[in-house]
């Protein structure tokens, strides 16, 4: 495994990391989760990602539950949660970025975790109803407190990031150390281009979601539609409408001779693709198999293979190369 700075922080998270999205305390089993989070910790991974909303705070317990049965030195792993969702109540006090929600989605999330502090605090979403200053502010004092080590944002533009940093600046706070945002093959805008300049100026690390866009990058859906999958579970039709198209399974279907020819498969391809940028400091990797864990924990070998002409080749095939605009 290597390990890089989360942007100009000292702290060093694993380049994989294991995520809980749709699968811990929903998709599979408690039995498989925590033989996920064993092998993925043997391996060398150290940052455990998860959210309040994730199965309505079930990802959270099943995860802290796992935890409480290892015997793992504390400061040898990384557990982030996420607030602004809520864990399901559709109250108005019971989600956002509100000092309320915040502070309180914290301690619940401890809690579920069953955990002394986080390492890492993110704004899931932005919050248009609540200000900017109050959700620095409340951040700033959960780090004072101990309960949280680093916060950062997830989805977040990157004026309303650089905002977050002018009212820290402002104020004497600590700003956002990292973003969450999508990025894959068929996503790239966010990370290439509108992040550009805040890698340079704030030292942004980003911790990057979804590098195999819900599973189309894996193949699985070359041939048609794959049973027991995520974009097959209710509730999932809207990024499967999305997701699910000629367009990209095309692409997929070039990619994956491509994958063959250079003697990887499409899921290692499309991971190391996104470690290839050095700006990405981690990528959250998502499993409901072990077996599909154990390969794509490989991918990190894959990015040796990726020359200056095969990553001309998958250009050419994604034909999206955002537009850099000249500053």
């Amino acid at each position: 495994m290597e390990y890089k700075n989360l942007g100009k922080s000292g702290l060093k998270v694993s380049r994989l990391s294991l995520g809980s999205w749709l699968t811990f305390g929903k998709q599979i089993g408690n039995n498989i989760a925590s033989d996920l989070m064993d092998l993925a910790y043997d391996k060398g991974v150290n940052f455990f990602d998860n959210a309040e909303i994730y199965a309505k705070g079930e990802s959270e317990r099943v995860m802290g539950e796992i935890l409480s049965k290892r015997d793992w030195r504390r400061d040898s792993y990384i557990v982030s949660s996420k607030a602004f969702f809520g864990e399901g109540g559709e109250l108005p006090t019971q989600k956002g970025l509100s000092r309320k929600h915040l502070v309180e989605a914290c301690d619940a999330a401890l809690k579920r975790l069953k955990l002394d502090y986080l390492d890492l605090y993110y704004c899931h979403r932005p919050d248009k109803e609540t200000p900017i200053s109050e959700t620095v502010w409340t951040m700033h004092n959960l780090i004072q407190q101990g309960k949280i080590l680093y916060w950062g944002t997830s989805e977040w533009s990157a004026q309303e990031i650089m905002e977050a940093h002018m009212v820290a600046e402002r104020y004497n706070l600590i700003g956002p150390t990292m973003e969450q945002p999508q990025y894959n093959m068929l996503h790239r805008d966010k990370v290439e281009v509108e992040y550009d300049q805040i890698y340079k100026t704030v030292g942004l690390g980003t911790t990057i979601w979804s590098p195999l866009g819900s599973g189309i990058l894996t193949g699985k859906y070359n041939d048609g539609m794959a049973e027991s999958t995520r974009l097959s579970m209710d509730g999932m039709e809207w990024l499967k409408d999305k997701s699910l198209v000629e367009e990209n399974l095309e692409k997929v279907r070039k990619l994956t001779v491509l994958a063959n020819e250079i003697g990887t498969t499409m899921p290692k391809l499309a991971i190391a693709w996104c470690l290839k940028n050095e700006n990405v400091s981690t990528a959250i990797l998502g499993a409901s198999k072990v077996s599909q864990l154990e390969e794509t924990l490989t991918a990190i070998d894959d990015v040796q293979l990726l020359t200056t002409e095969v990553m001309e080749k998958i250009d050419g095939i994604l034909d999206n190369e955002p537009f850099r605009p000249a500053f």
